[in-house]
């Protein structure tokens, strides 16, 4: 193992443990490299790989914190490296999203708030009929984060998030040259609205899976 990654595991040991909690301010550097027998530059390096993750919260001027660990501010890591994506990786992408907006759909299916479900027939009402493809777009990106969050798991919902945007540019370009695809997004939505609604996990699973193997498929003919 390198030093600098024994370094990280080291501070995660410590976070793991309960020894520093979220918020907690980290010891000063030369105390922690000798507490835990690293060297000040090998303990640098890590702290910095840590906060690029957003672990760790390095203040000048203050000192080194843990952050909150929340799952929404950790997964902007996810979010940052799938924008790298090549564009033969969308398909990956849109496999793991085949994965979990089915599972969060029907999840919320079983927990998400009757205020929130007609908040969410709401978000397809508010589509006009003539709507362009950005506002298309921009309605399918909140109708899914609202499902991610209806899910009550906000790791899935954080996830789900982080994953949508880098498919942005498929869903757009599948909405411009395939005939039908707008209508047939939007009917699928409604579809998976209505089987929340009605507290059908299984038929919002299926809806939501076919929903996003469309856009999968389209990418695959295209290529």
């Amino acid at each position: 193992m390198a030093i600098t990654d024994e370094a990280i595991e080291r501070i995660k040991e410590m976070i793991v443990s309960g020894k520093l909690r979220p918020g907690d301010r980290l010891p000063k550097e030369a105390d922690l490299a000798n507490r835990l027998g690293l060297s000040r530059n090998s303990l640098r390096e890590a702290v910095r790989a840590l906060s690029l993750v957003r672990v760790l919260d390095v203040r000048q001027g203050d000192g080194t914190y843990v952050t909150s660990l929340r799952p929404e501010l950790l997964l902007d890591a996810v979010a940052f490296l799938a924008d790298f994506h090549r564009d033969d990786s969308v398909l990956h992408l849109l496999e793991v999203r085949r994965i979990l907006e089915p599972a969060a759909s029907a999840m919320a299916a079983q927990v998400m708030s009757d205020e929130a479900i007609e908040e969410l027939g709401g978000v397809l009402e508010a589509l006009e009929d003539d709507a362009d493809i950005e506002r298309l777009i921009a309605t399918d990106l909140e109708f899914h984060r609202r499902i991610g969050v209806g899910s009550g798991n906000p790791v899935l919902a954080s996830l789900i998030e982080s994953l949508a945007v880098p498919t942005v540019r498929a869903r757009i370009w599948r909405g411009i040259s395939e005939e039908g695809a707008a209508a047939r997004t939007h009917e699928q939505h409604w579809a998976i609205y209505h089987a929340i609604k009605a507290r059908q996990p299984d038929v919002a699973r299926s809806w939501a899976a076919v929903h996003v193997a469309g856009v999968e498929e389209w990418l695959r003919k295209a290529q």
